[in-house]
């Protein structure tokens, strides 16, 4: 064994001086020589030239095989050119909206900003408005209770409001309880009712909420305009509403401040929520439903009527949210004012003095319409 190790050994040498000279020609001629490298390419064979950022989809298919990055461009940028189609509408050739930066959203697409809006400010922001209300008015009633019953009835009654004024105020308030309680299951069902009930039903339910949302619309556009009107008058700002203001109507303690027919927080309610945040909505609205003549209806357009009928939706809902607090169990006898349309003399005197003064002098008829009650006798006199 040792031996043959030693031969090995020995012979290594020679074999390799044999053999590396043989290796070295080999790889001379299997390998091109650097001035036949640097000649070109073999025969036959096409460089194909860089590709250009303005080509079209179809050169860069012959530049880049497979590179559709023209054709995802062009869809992207479609909102700035318009591409061509044969369909009908103003915006069948808009494949993606152009770039536009919302209140509140980033500077990207109109759709992603818009979504950015309603998801991140408006859903949010606007449910916890609504929750920090109720418990606010839920606080409120627990410590305080119903306002009122301070002054005795006195048995005499005057007319508050007529037939007429109490069913446009119904019909004003049916429609707007179907819009509210639609447009909130619509808006933030998902998160509380969609768990619990399931896809399918809550499938169901939304989509009748939202027919039925479409339908008492026009309802409520055409009785906000009667209820408008028919309490204008009334609702005019005078010098004493601002004495009720400083004195926050008494709701936090204290004789409740005097006012006429409509105290200044009502008249907040009328101007800020009836004639303002309900013209937005009504509004708003229409072009949601494409009601109004004139306008293109483009997704934008779309887009920011929904904005703004949102946040003038929920408002709205806020401030009604006070109101029908006040007029249901927030206020003694408050509820039966529109009810029946009487208040005692009592009520009036407690809660709108001034309204209460000019009646029992003759100013105001106690009795403004064809009734069975028996009305306020004034001062001096009979009716």
């Amino acid at each position: 064994m040792h031996a043959w190790m030693r031969q090995l050994t020995r012979h290594l040498p020679l074999a390799a001086a044999l053999l590396l000279p043989c290796a070295w020609a080999h790889a001379q001629s299997a390998s091109p020589s650097p001035s036949a490298a640097a000649s070109g390419p073999p025969a036959g064979f096409v460089v194909q030239p860089e590709p250009k950022p303005d080509e079209s989809n179809a050169v860069r298919a012959k530049t880049q095989p497979g590179n559709n990055a023209p054709f995802w461009r062009a869809v992207r940028e479609s909102g700035h050119e318009e591409g061509v189609v044969n369909l009908p509408g103003i915006e069948k050739g808009v494949l993606v909206q152009k770039f536009i930066q919302y209140p509140g959203s980033r500077f990207t697409t109109a759709g992603e900003a818009w979504r950015q809006v309603r998801n991140g400010w408006i859903i949010p922001y606007g449910g916890a408005l609504l929750l920090i209300v109720v418990l606010a008015i839920g606080l409120y009633y627990w410590r305080k209770g119903p306002l009122g019953g301070h002054e005795h009835n006195t048995g005499r009654k005057i007319e508050r409001f007529t037939p007429f004024e109490r069913a446009a105020h119904w019909a004003n308030a049916a429609a707007f309880v179907v819009l509210a309680v639609s447009g909130l299951v619509m808006a933030f069902g998902k998160f509380f009712l969609l768990p619990v009930i399931g896809g399918t039903l809550f499938g169901w339910l939304t989509y009748a909420l939202k027919t039925a949302h479409n339908f008492a619309g026009p309802l409520f556009a055409v009785s906000l305009v009667i209820v408008f009107f028919t309490f204008l008058r009334d609702n005019r700002p005078r010098a004493y509403d601002l004495a009720w203001v400083k004195q926050g109507g008494g709701l936090l303690g204290g004789q409740e401040p005097p006012s006429h027919r409509f105290n200044a927080g009502e008249k907040v309610v009328f101007w800020g929520g009836v004639f303002l945040l309900g013209t937005i909505v009504v509004a708003s609205g229409l072009v949601l439903d494409k009601l109004l003549p004139g306008l293109l209806y483009t997704r934008g357009q779309m887009q920011i009527a929904n904005m703004i009928h949102a946040v003038a939706t929920v408002l709205m809902i806020a401030m009604f949210l006070g109101h029908i607090y006040i007029g249901t169990i927030g206020m003694r006898g408050a509820y039966d004012a529109m009810r029946n349309g009487y208040v005692d003399e009592g009520w009036a005197n407690e809660h709108h003095a001034l309204w209460a003064e000019d009646v029992r002098a003759g100013k105001i008829p106690a009795h403004r319409s064809k009734s069975t009650e028996v009305p306020l006798t004034p001062l001096g006199g009979r009716v």
